[in-house]
């Protein structure tokens, strides 16, 4: 039986009242510096005012995200065919973007957590921006330990999250919190490419140590079948990449790589790859 909409708001509410020493006493050392990472990641008013020598060795990455417009189409569209009328939750949500999707898609409640304050309250400030703030709810948690009533999340999305958890803790408690028939979706980053991952050595400063040694392979992928029934694998971008440097050829890029990324052996030297988790049972 799953956790009722009206048991879950209360559960979020008593989270949120969780006192900020409290909080931080619960975390060990590998998630402090995560908190202290995405905190500084996070903060807009230090990236307005970065002069762009620094910008570029902390952020120059993010040039790289032009490239992601096909993978970006499919989450949307995931989004619409299962997010209306369920509970959705944007699990380490960031600045909350597809919980703000999951409520323009018609979620029941679109929830967002993250390790992060300043992810929280920049979620929550574009949430009101967008008007959706009476239909999503962000809150200060640990990805590892929610604190979710158990079945209480119809819908979930893992963006870019589970190379900086110890999935041994993630999954089980993923699992925990899913309903019965609920679906998770996993973006992310793939280990194979050996010039992606040169290129992550030579520019540390954009990673913390646990997420350089935890980038996602199928290994990780055969671990979560441990846990959940496993959906649609699918890869995205292997030469659309280089449309950061020349967009002129981003659409015949983008063509090329929707043969690339159907090809054994040579679609895992993708950027990123999305599969889905659907509860057992």
């Amino acid at each position: 039986m799953r956790t009722s909409v009206a048991a879950l708001q209360s559960a979020l509410a008593e989270i949120a009242k969780i006192p900020d020493a409290d909080w931080l006493a619960s975390l060990d050392d590998r998630k402090r510096k995560e908190l202290e990472f995405h905190d500084r990641d996070r903060d807009r008013q230090q990236t307005a005012h970065m002069d762009q020598d620094t910008y570029e060795r902390f952020y120059g990455n993010r040039k790289y995200y032009v490239a992601t417009e096909v993978s970006k189409r499919y989450v949307q569209d995931w989004l619409a065919r299962h997010v209306p009328g369920r509970v959705f939750l944007d699990y380490a949500c960031g600045n909350g973007v597809n919980a703000i999707k999951a409520a323009r898609a018609g979620a029941a409640l679109s929830i967002g957590i993250d390790i992060s304050s300043i992810s929280v309250a920049n979620a929550r400030a574009d949430a009101e921006a967008a008007g959706v703030a009476d239909r999503t709810f962000f809150v200060q948690a640990d990805a590892e330990n929610t604190k979710l009533p158990a079945r209480s999340i119809d819908v979930a999305i893992c963006g870019g999250v589970l190379h900086h958890l110890d999935l041994s803790y993630a999954f089980p408690e993923l699992r925990r919190i899913l309903a019965p028939g609920g679906r998770i979706l996993a973006v992310e980053a793939l280990d194979y490419n050996p010039l992606i991952k040169l290129y992550r050595a030579l520019t540390p400063q954009m990673r913390t140590e646990w997420e350089k040694a935890h980038i996602l392979s199928l290994k990780d992928v055969r671990f979560a079948d441990r846990f959940f029934n496993i959906g649609e694998l699918r890869y995205w971008h292997i030469l659309s990449i280089a449309s950061a440097h020349v967009p002129a050829l981003a659409r015949y890029l983008a063509g090329v790589d929707s043969v690339l990324t159907r090809l054994p052996l040579v679609q895992l030297m993708a950027w990123i790859f999305t599969f889905e988790l659907l509860a057992q049972g």
